[in-house]
């Protein structure tokens, strides 16, 4: 009995200073991309503004959920998670969005790997293919297509440098090194076009004759059609 009543009182105990534990300055650790488009200060800025001060609150009165709403909330985080280990550290786990592409039209911004949109960094420029022309914010789905297979092509990553959107939604690709224009049309059938591109390309590059044309026409089907200089 006198066994028990103890265990019992350590426990309430260990209870009542476990929820009178006040949680230390926020740990923050970032998943995956080593390059910061949002920095550790923002972080607690966005943690502190949404708790009224995380430091030496009641772990009682700390609402995680709230706190993980917040960090979701801000353009340049993909996911968050906020948990207090316990010894009282308050901590965040972010993942970042990942850029695939950056829109230079009359405003300036990146799409992410999942077509939304994702504003420039102070901190970091990322190195991704730039989207220029007829490009409206509330309409990506065109130029995320192309940019996504862009992104997920090791040719086409290396050597695409700009995504050009005329306003009949008309594709068109400007490669590294290269003085000729891609037109690649509409996106319908665009891994045929991809293809047909990379079989030119490889040709063209063995034979040295990739300066002789200013025009690269893939929009029609089963047949590549070259604008000589």
């Amino acid at each position: 009995m006198f066994l028990l009543g103890l265990l019992v009182f350590l426990f309430g105990f260990a209870s009542i200073r476990n929820k009178a534990r006040t949680v230390t300055p926020p740990n923050i650790k970032f998943i995956g991309e080593n390059n910061l488009f949002i920095t550790n200060q923002t972080v607690s800025k966005l943690l502190i503004q949404n708790q009224h001060g995380v430091k030496n609150v009641l772990k009682e009165t700390l609402d995680l959920n709230e706190l993980e709403r917040a960090l979701n909330s801000n353009p340049m985080i993909k996911s968050a998670e906020v948990y207090v280990s316990v010894n009282g550290t308050l901590n965040a786990d972010i993942e970042q969005k990942t850029p695939i592409a950056r829109v230079h039209t009359n405003a300036s911004y990146y799409i992410d790997d999942e077509g939304a949109y994702m504003p420039l960094s102070v901190n970091y420029s990322a190195r991704v293919p730039l989207i220029s022309g007829y490009v409206e914010k509330n309409n990506l789905n065109n130029i995320y297509k192309v940019a996504k297979t862009v992104h997920e092509d090791d040719f086409l990553k290396k050597n695409v440098i700009e995504i050009y959107q005329n306003n009949k939604k008309e594709i068109f690709l400007k490669l590294r090194r290269c003085d000729f224009v891609v037109k690649l049309g509409t996106i319908e059938l665009l891994d045929k076009k991809i293809n047909n591109l990379k079989v030119f390309y490889k040709k063209n590059l063995k034979e040295h004759t990739l300066s002789s044309y200013s025009v690269i026409n893939l929009q029609f089907d089963n047949q590549v059609v070259c604008t000589k200089t």
